[in-house]
């Protein structure tokens, strides 16, 4: 698993730097995070049509409560798809490249639409990928559980004494293990009884199942399937004491099994796992392709949803008229974005007015950090300047 990197998306007022220009700006924000800690890229942000203060507090609560939920959804998409193809890094990687490219999409989310209609826009399209997702992959669940209990009776016996298969089931469950040569036939007189016993207590049952009802056929007891927890045997019994021998098998733990022999049963079960086999081949590669294209769509929403709370973020803490630089650092990990991100609080402190200040040593320190506007909503850690971390999984 490649490594996958931590991001800071970082906004400041133009005036950090004497000249007022965004290139000086960014330049000395990429300074201050220095290059062993990360790397600092232009994020063009456009600018959007700003409503009243109210408004844009609001709108910054709803946008928190949105990327939360969008992050829901790259996750939830991401996992699905590492399950039916154990990790996709090329697919990641891409994305990595979409978001050092990164551009408003003016086609989808035209910037002359209010916030208001853009967060609508962004949560249905979030709520719309993550309906798809749900649904495909639910299915293919389905498909892919359903194949495997058919394998699993072609392929092992512990399905033939499962004390836990109804009585629908267990007809089909034991077509593949029960030769009809071991199963008396069309008579009048006697009938044959498969009966599940605990492996613990076959010693017992073989010394037993003779006596514990009137006319068990002596000697017929035929092992047919066995595995780590039961054997499977037939015995032949007269019809007329077939109750009670049942009745007495279930005093003594073993377990009656139905079973009506059906000419051709093991080609049927043969035929059900070839036609849930390709049902299951057709669902995978739909979900794969859903799964990769909902990802991809998932991210974009995403990241057009953190620009939407840096500019309303931005808005709110520097004020208009709106002059500012916004920059993507990357960093290769936890330790190094933390630190690029203490660099920046020490060195932009005085951003945040009386939220920081410094002791008598020069250190940061805060007075009270929680009267002031914090960079998203819940967030534990206040900076002076407009900040928001993320990373690909």
């Amino acid at each position: 698993m490649a490594q996958s990197g931590k991001y800071l998306l970082v906004s400041f007022p133009t005036s950090i730097v004497p000249s007022h220009h965004r290139d000086d700006a960014l330049d000395a924000v990429s300074a201050t995070v220095s290059p062993e800690n990360g790397s600092v890229a232009s994020f063009a942000i456009p600018e959007f049509k700003i409503g009243t203060l109210d408004a844009l507090v609001q709108q910054a609560d709803e946008l928190a409560k949105l990327e939360g939920s969008c992050q829901g959804v790259v996750a939830k998409v991401g996992d699905a798809l590492k399950n039916i193809l154990e990790g996709d890094e090329a697919q990641i990687e891409r994305m990595k490249v979409y978001l050092r490219t990164f551009s408003w999409n003016k086609v989808k989310y035209r910037a002359d639409k209010s916030l208001a209609e853009l967060i609508d826009l962004l949560h249905k399209e979030a709520a719309s990928i993550d309906n798809d997702i749900r649904s495909k992959y639910s299915q293919y669940n389905q498909v892919k559980n359903t194949l495997a209990t058919l394998q699993r009776k072609q392929t092992s016996v512990d399905r033939a004494p499962s004390p836990t298969t109804n009585s629908n089931d267990q007809a089909n469950s034991l077509a593949s293990v029960i030769d009809p040569r071991s199963i008396v036939q069309n008579s009048e007189y006697i009938e044959t009884h498969l009966v599940a016993v605990p492996n613990q207590l076959v010693k017992d049952f073989l010394k037993t199942y003779e006596t514990v009802a009137p006319m068990v056929v002596p000697r017929s007891a035929q092992l047919l399937a066995e595995d780590s927890e039961f054997s499977l045997f037939a015995v032949t019994v007269f019809k007329k004491h077939s109750l009670e021998f049942v009745h007495k098998c279930r005093e003594q733990k073993w377990i009656p099994r139905d079973f009506k022999y059906v000419e051709g049963g093991k080609e049927e079960e043969r035929k059900e796992v070839e036609r849930v086999g390709g049902d299951e081949r057709k669902l995978w590669g739909e979900t794969l392709r859903l799964g990769r294209t909902a990802w991809s769509e998932a991210v974009m929403v995403w990241i057009h949803i953190l620009v939407l709370r840096v500019f309303v973020e931005t808005v709110l803490r520097y004020g208009l008229p709106l002059d500012f630089v916004c920059g993507l650092v990357r960093s290769p990990s936890s330790k190094q974005a933390d630190k690029a991100k203490s660099n920046l609080e020490a060195k932009y402190s005085y951003l945040a007015g009386n939220a920081f200040g410094r002791d008598k040593k020069g250190r940061v320190k805060r007075d009270d950090p929680s009267e002031m506007h914090a960079a998203g909503e819940g967030s534990a850690d206040y900076t002076p300047y407009v900040f928001y971390e993320f990373e690909f999984q």
